[in-house]
């Protein structure tokens, strides 16, 4: 068993700062896991965005704490705390926090099983 806080120094050092300033910390990365490729920490603060973007891998963004709003591809909705949303591989997403709050969330890739 391995487990990973948030908050663990080896997990603060693998801290990166995406545009916009939004905060991501790799718990978990291939270097550890088999079949998944991350498991990461996002906070996005009052107003701050995670710009459109495109992974390789698909993606489960769930909701931590707080609400924002989920765009993939031409689909926007509100999340809210406990939403967990699939982003298929290759997909445009981002994701923003029009909020006063923390939005919180964690984020599993892994790369599509083959059929």
């Amino acid at each position: 068993m391995i487990i990973k806080n948030a908050n663990d120094p080896e997990v603060i050092r693998s801290s990166h700062t995406l545009p916009r300033g939004v905060s991501v910390r790799l718990l978990m990365a291939e270097n550890l896991l088999r079949g998944l490729e991350y498991v990461a920490y996002v906070v996005l603060l009052p107003g701050q965005q995670m710009d459109e973007h495109i992974d390789q891998v698909e993606e489960v963004h769930f909701v931590c704490r707080g609400r924002g709003i989920m765009q993939v591809e031409e689909e926007e909705r509100e999340v809210r705390e406990r939403d967990a949303i699939w982003v298929p591989a290759g997909s445009a997403h981002s994701l923003r926090n029009p909020t006063g709050e923390r939005l919180e969330v964690l984020i599993v890739g892994a790369y599509p099983r083959r059929r």
